[in-house]
């Protein structure tokens, strides 16, 4: 491309990840005038959307998360279909913690389950360890158990969005930054880019930890904290044991770290990490370098309560999450300062489940100007968004304030 001409598309979507390939999938079933941008090469590993495997889980904290949750699993069901590949991957799940430390975590998800009708068995250790005897757990050690819940293939998810995208007639091009954003004199959208220039009427901005090098383009700003997450994958000699179809997605919740972990898929080992346990980074500073501090945090528990999931270590991979205050995500328009044509989404850190559906719902957004589904809570004019003093809390379900 020249970068001299000017192209005109519908809708642009910028940051073409987990979120973003989904956004120009659902906007392509409708329109053929999408496209995407993404300023890495697709596929790339310097965000928060690779990997091969993620959770997905009916059990959440909050209500808002697990009434979508079955929206969620209809979209990837739609994505299966359309592409003939397998996205999801039930195993089950569990949620666990020790009597008097992390309990009350377990409580406040099973109370947002029961508001809304999600089932559950509620299980003490023995329970547990008869359902999966891999565990090794001390009479303290209390959880409970979800049936729908498993793995989603993150790759193999990206990958099949945006390939079904562009058969759709979307455009898609990588390794193409955007620099900013103006509006035209016509009323339309210009996204300056290093391979050109384009024009559109509405434009989509799901791009992660730079987030805001595009919205502050147009005077927005959303506070997000930028951190360097890592998960360590395990060459465990008991591969039998730790199957998708014998073991379960979960995650224990400490006194320092939730930990959660995943059980073998595709050519991986057994897969442990910390929840929201990283550095504060920028995502053009941070390195790709694993901390052996919580890489050891991870190791020592996986030893004390399932050890043949350990083994050797593979490899520690890092990643990004974007997380602005109260944890939840952002899905709005940036109307409140003018540019309602301009629609942002951040998906907090725990978003992957969910990134098919909030691909159509952004595509809703783009062009119906609203979405059928409740995305109220989700809103750029929230306390936790506006308020300079609003005392930021990662952990899920703890009420626990971050300590930055």
């Amino acid at each position: 491309m020249s970068g001299k001409a000017t192209r005109y598309f519908d809708t642009i979507v910028v940051g073409c990840g987990g979120i973003g390939s989904a956004a120009v999938y659902w906007l392509s079933k409708t329109s053929s005038s999408v496209l995407g941008l993404e300023q890495f090469e697709l596929g790339h590993g310097r965000g928060g959307s690779d990997d091969v495997s993620r959770v997905i889980r009916y059990g959440y904290h909050d209500e808002v998360y697990s009434r979508l949750v079955p929206h969620a699993y209809s979209a990837w069901e739609t994505l299966e279909r359309e592409s003939g590949l397998k996205i999801i991957h039930k195993t089950g799940g569990l949620q666990l913690a020790r009597k008097g430390e992390g309990d009350h975590v377990l409580e406040t998800y099973m109370a947002a389950m029961t508001r809304d009708n999600v089932k559950f068995d509620r299980l003490t250790s023995t329970e547990l360890m008869r359902r999966f005897p891999q565990f090794n757990l001390e009479s303290n050690v209390v959880g409970f158990y979800v049936d729908h819940s498993g793995i989603v293939d993150a790759a193999m998810a990206n990958a099949a969005h945006i390939q079904l995208a562009r058969g759709n007639g979307a455009t898609v091009i990588d390794r193409c930054p955007v620099t900013r954003l103006h509006r035209a004199n016509s009323g339309n959208i210009m996204v300056h880019t290093t391979k050109g220039v384009f024009e559109c009427r509405k434009v989509v901005v799901t791009s992660g930890g730079w987030l805001n090098s595009v919205l502050g383009t147009i005077g927005v700003h959303v506070p997000v904290t930028v951190t360097q997450e890592q998960a360590t994958f395990y060459a465990t000699p008991h591969m039998k044991l730790f199957t998708k179809d014998r073991f379960p997605v979960w995650c224990f919740h400490g006194s320092r770290y939730d930990i959660y972990t995943l059980p073998i898929h595709g050519n991986t080992g057994t897969k442990v990490g910390i929840d929201a346990g990283g550095h504060a980074v920028t995502a053009d500073t941070r390195t790709f370098d694993p901390d052996p501090v919580r890489e050891k945090a991870c190791t020592d528990l996986v030893n004390e309560i399932c050890p043949k999931f350990a083994g050797p270590i593979l490899n520690t991979r890092t990643c990004l999450y974007t997380m602005p205050p109260d944890r939840n995500f952002v899905v709005d328009t940036c109307a409140y300062k003018g540019w309602s044509d301009v629609i942002v989404c951040c998906g907090a850190g725990h978003a992957y489940k969910f990134a098919g559906i909030l691909g159509k719902i952004l595509s809703e957004l783009a062009i119906d100007g609203r979405t059928q589904y409740d995305i109220s809570r989700f809103n750029i004019t929230r306390d936790a968004i506006q308020d300079p003093t609003f005392k930021p809390t990662f952990f899920m379900g703890s009420g626990i304030e971050a300590k930055l």
